[in-house]
């Protein structure tokens, strides 16, 4: 029987790198503390490489907090499963997304799952799924550094990691853990992001910092690792999310956002 386990694992690990050599980037995003807006980094980031011709994927692994399709407009939809291969969803042309959420009754149904079951999905999302050649894969995770991004680090060869945090002391505190996973589990950081960096007053037009800034600048300068740029706090952001419309799709309704995380989005592609 242990034999048989063994083969098993052979065969599932044979057909994951096979899939993974039609992906040739992977980009994580992370962070150690939660509500720092990684999905909401993660979805637009997927949609900026799509509006650039690439194709792209995303992935979902927030198996307890999936939120990936309602910020695209897709909650509801539903994933196709045909010959033991599931069918992940086309947002648009360049641009196929996997969720945990597709496969859920409704958005108040909790998955209560430990470890070995979330390793197992995790690694179906890429055996599993026909992603196809992909010239980008991002993968939206849980805060924290535990089984959803170490399973990424151990079975998705050549992933590199994208840290996201916001500018207060106890954020900046949780995501340097991050930065020692990625180390300890030798995963390439391509850099950390600052989000909810400064509000633009809607009346005066003057930047107001409601938490003290630079704070992600002088972590990355602390763990020799790039900075790539910050992302402003304002209502127009969580609006989009909330209404299924990226603020990276909409560049003329929100021409300094998308400006700023233009430049975020060339400093990945060249890393």
């Amino acid at each position: 029987m242990e034999q048989s386990r063994q083969n098993g694992h052979a065969e599932e690990d044979k057909i994951i790198e096979e899939k993974l050599e039609k992906i040739k980037n992977i980009f994580l995003v992370m962070s150690g503390k939660g509500g720092v807006g990684k999905s909401t980094v993660a979805v637009n980031l997927a949609v900026s490489l799509m509006n650039r011709g690439f194709k792209t994927g995303l992935m979902d692994i927030d198996l307890h907090g999936p939120n990936t399709l309602k910020m695209l407009g897709m909650d509801g939809r539903k994933m196709e499963v045909l010959e033991n291969q599931i069918t992940p969803l086309q947002y648009k042309d360049n641009l196929k997304v996997v969720s945990i959420s597709s496969f859920l009754d409704g958005p108040e149904t909790a998955v209560i799952w430990r470890g070995p079951l979330k390793i197992g999905v995790i690694k179906q999302f890429i055996g599993d799924v026909t992603w196809g050649d992909l010239d980008y894969l991002v993968i939206d995770s849980p805060p924290g550094t535990g089984d959803e991004p170490l399973t990424v680090a151990q079975s998705f060869k050549g992933a590199k990691s994208i840290i996201i945090t916001t500018p207060q002391e106890v954020s900046l505190l949780d995501v340097s853990k991050s930065v020692t996973f990625c180390r300890q589990v030798n995963m390439p950081v391509i850099g950390i992001v600052e989000n909810m960096s400064g509000f633009a007053c809607p009346h005066c037009g003057k930047e107001i910092n409601i938490f003290p800034k630079g704070g992600a600048e002088n972590l990355a300068k602390k763990s020799k690792l790039p900075f790539l740029g910050t992302i402003p706090m304002q209502p127009d952001i969580a609006a989009a999310s909330d209404s299924g419309r990226p603020f990276a799709g909409n560049d003329g309704e929100q021409p300094e956002i998308g400006k700023r995380f233009g430049k975020i989005v060339d400093t990945i592609i060249q890393a």
